[in-house]
């Protein structure tokens, strides 16, 4: 393959991709994805891949700013990928990522929703409650970086702190990479995650859990314990899968969060999957409540439950509620909570929502009311099986516009549903995730 021509040159942005890009057109008409650019501008850009059908490019000068542009509050923004639009004004944002969930209903799905639900919005920054870091010992600089990756995956972002993270955190990841190039192990560690709950008088609700590939010293607990304690993070290890993940201290945290518009207190285990943003997400649950519109003797049906986040907000006001969940420990931890929170009319069952699903006794009992939340892949799998006249109501929350588009036009060029209102939710600020919603109804 011939070399790159990376020579600058000047471009019009038209529009965003769905990953933050500036769209533009080569002379020839070529495509072109220009990454730090927005719609309206015009700048000067260098050429950084070539693929068949569009090219990918950096800015390199901006000629003409958009009156959106604004300045990034991170220094490290646009080396580090855990964002892609702190350039762009914080209410811009999210309508930029609801004209992709809108071209995306139209060109995959080839549907149009009745009515277009007003964005949600919390927290733009210090929201991000949940993440993994990635940790490189660098011999060449002899240090160790910890941070996500740089917008060039092969490479670990050098960062000093994080302004979209939780601050306990984004403030003290200078300090646990300095921990971690202290360690012996520190060539066999090659992440951390954290999660942040509720805090307590004692305790400040943020876990870290260390993944390491060796067996680590006396000496390297005693370090780490003492990072614990000096930040007021509890510490797990996970030395292999993620059934190894155990408590270094203290001995057994309680991570909890709770939802108080519906008296309920969430345990979870430090790599289970929760909201990314806590203040979003209660509104979220009750966006979602107020288009599935349940009634006190409803029967309904929560696919993809996780832990239960809609379900048992879902089990305070109908009859009863069944949860299915694909992953057995966040089953178990569901039945726990519901049990936790003294609820008795939610069930929850484990199954794989992407395989044949007639043989579940739970197919079988009949549902008022269909609320699903997948993950990226969505779930077409599961639609296509379900006795679908048997609700009245679908309301279903994406992570990915494009999925969910996929499956709306199953349900209705297909099925004969109406989508009568689908909007965009702000789960994930200057990134370019989006979280979505749609609510359908019978034809």
């Amino acid at each position: 393959m011939a070399r790159i021509d990376q020579t600058p040159f000047e471009v019009q942005i038209t529009g965003l991709t769905h990953d933050g890009r500036g769209v533009a057109r080569r002379p020839d008409g070529k495509a072109v994805f220009v990454a730090g650019a927005l719609p309206g501008e015009r700048v000067m850009a260098s050429q950084t891949g070539r693929h068949r059908s569009f090219d990918e490019a950096r800015t390199v000068d901006v000629l003409e700013a958009a009156p959106e542009r604004v300045e990034p509050r991170c220094p490290h923004f646009g080396t580090c990928s855990g964002c892609a639009l702190q350039h762009y004004a914080e209410d811009k944002q999210i309508l930029a990522k609801q004209n992709v969930l809108m071209e995306n209903f139209e060109r995959i799905g080839h549907v149009t929703p009745e009515r277009i639900l007003a964005p949600l919005t919390d927290a733009a920054w210090g929201y991000r409650r949940k993440g993994r870091f990635s940790v490189r010992r660098v011999e060449k600089k002899d240090k160790t970086l910890v941070g996500f990756r740089e917008t060039d995956p092969r490479f670990v972002a050098d960062l000093r702190e994080c302004h979209t993270v939780i601050p306990q955190i984004g403030q003290s990841i200078g300090a646990l990479a300095a921990l971690v190039d202290g360690l012996q192990a520190r060539r066999e560690i090659p992440q951390i995650e954290f999660i942040s709950g509720d805090p307590t008088p004692d305790f400040s609700g943020i876990a870290l859990t260390i993944r390491h590939l060796v067996p680590l010293t006396d000496a390297d607990k005693d370090a780490i314990v003492a990072f614990g304690k000096a930040h007021g993070f509890a510490i797990f290890l996970q030395p292999a899968g993620v059934d190894s993940v155990h408590a270094l201290w203290p001995a057994d945290p309680k991570l909890a969060f709770s939802l108080p518009q519906w008296n309920l207190e969430f345990l979870f285990r430090p790599l289970d999957f929760i909201q990314v943003n806590a203040g979003l997400n209660g509104k979220m649950i009750q966006h979602a409540i107020d288009l599935l519109q349940p009634q006190p003797g409803d029967r309904v049906l929560d696919l993809f439950a996780g832990l239960g986040n809609f379900t048992l907000p879902l089990a305070r006001q109908v009859r009863e509620v069944v949860g299915v969940e694909g992953e057995a420990g966040l089953v178990r931890r569901a039945r726990e909570n519901a049990a936790h929170n003294g609820i008795d009319n939610a069930h929850f069952h484990a199954a794989d929502l992407a395989k044949d699903l007639s043989g579940e006794s739970w197919m079988k009992q009949g549902f008022d009311k269909l609320l699903l939340d997948p993950p990226r892949s969505g779930a077409d799998v599961v639609l296509a099986q379900l006795p679908l006249k048997q609700f009245g109501r679908i309301v279903y929350v994406s992570c990915h516009p494009a999925s969910l588009a996929r499956d709306a036009g199953f349900l209705v060029n297909e099925r004969g549903w109406k989508l009568r209102a689908a909007g965009v939710m702000d789960m994930f600020p200057h990134t370019a995730h989006v979280e979505s919603i749609a609510m359908f109804e019978p034809g």
